[in-house]
């Protein structure tokens, strides 16, 4: 996950300046801190110092102490989240990092409370999924409640995020290139490949990915569609053992070139997100016809699946293009199951 580590608290230099304004808001917060000395905490660091911290807690049955009262079997607490943004959507990152640990542990809901004057943090956490359900505290030290619903479809990507409907919508599989798959897609890196390729930059860190291409079927896309993507083997060898298909996308949308007055406008909606900097995007917009996918990052693969699976167990075929393809919901739900990821997908009845 990028450059974020899972530390205990003891690990953890208490003294950093990051955690000043959290002594400021929180009384007594150098003794709690010390009290949970052997718990662990994700960290994100630059230059050796702490830029995040995220610390989550797995509560049963009953959260009392905020108003009103939360009930559910099982309850994720966030406990602590701070970032310091600079501009490269680390925030998202720590957001994928709590719905995993989410549904890992198979949570019902999730909250966490935060003071009003933390505007950007409150706007990210709604994009979401969080509503405002409560509050803790009184007078200075009173918080708002902010809890999500997990198992929730209501439709929107980004509130149902890692979740999805996948009764009514299409499912495909979409290639891409080794060189730019693991920083895009830094979760879903193989356990073959250098690690220090990834950075923090906002490509690597956002949950929302945009990826160019030129290829004609990809304009099929619709918003809510999935795509498994397809990472294709490294120069030199065989896809059948080295080709894999890593991740699991929720298509947003899909903009055709035309769509942009020039490239400046073009670069500018897609520089954001994508992995290709000025130069690749201008060599995909002189080649004419490309396209921007713009889609969430909602799982990586547990288990990830080799080209030769995918054909024998899977029921791929062999001869057909493996750029972009459509395929079947029993395919797509079998891809979803081996990968050990089906839990955060479901049908309607």
């Amino acid at each position: 996950m990028n450059n974020i580590v899972h530390k205990t608290f003891a690990e953890i230099d208490l003294q950093d300046s990051f955690f000043q304004s959290l002594r400021n808001d929180y009384p007594g917060f150098d003794d709690w801190f010390r009290r949970k000395s052997n718990q662990d905490a994700f960290v994100q660091y630059e230059n050796n110092k702490i830029i995040g911290f995220l610390y989550l807690k797995v509560e049963e049955q009953l959260v009392d102490d905020v108003v009103p009262n939360i009930c559910a079997n099982k309850i994720l607490k966030v406990g602590t989240f701070k970032i310091e943004a600079h501009g490269t959507k680390m925030g998202e990152q720590f957001i994928k990092v709590i719905m995993d640990y989410a549904t890992n542990e198979n949570a019902d809901v999730c909250y966490v409370t935060i003071y009003e004057k933390h505007k950007s943090l409150i706007s990210l956490i709604q994009q979401f999924g969080f509503e405002l359900y409560g509050a803790k505290g009184e007078g200075l030290y009173k918080e708002n409640v902010y809890l999500k619903r997990m198992k929730i479809i209501t439709g929107d990507i980004n509130k149902d995020f890692p979740f999805a409907d996948i009764s009514t919508v299409k499912k495909y599989l979409l290639s891409i290139y080794p060189k730019y798959h693991s920083i895009m897609f830094p979760d879903s890196i193989l356990t073959t490949e250098n690690k220090n390729i990834i950075t923090d930059v906002s490509y690597t860190n956002s949950i929302h990915k945009i990826y160019v291409c030129t290829m004609e079927q990809v304009e099929n896309l619709k918003y809510g569609d999935l795509v498994v993507l397809y990472r294709t083997a490294e120069y030199g060898r065989s896809a059948e053992y080295s080709a894999v298909a890593t991740s699991i996308c929720v298509i947003e949308g899909v903009k055709k070139q035309n769509e942009f007055s020039c490239f400046e406008d073009f670069y500018e909606y897609a520089s954001k997100y994508s992995v290709f900097d000025k130069n690749d995007l201008w060599y995909w917009y002189n080649r004419g016809s490309c396209k921007a996918i713009k889609m969430t990052y909602n799982a990586a693969l547990k288990k990830r699946i080799v080209r030769h699976e995918l054909i024998e167990e899977i029921g791929l075929e062999r001869d057909q293009y493996w750029g972009f393809f459509e395929l079947t919901n029993e395919q797509f739900k079998r891809i979803a199951q081996r990968g050990d990821i089906a839990k955060i997908f479901s049908e309607k009845n």
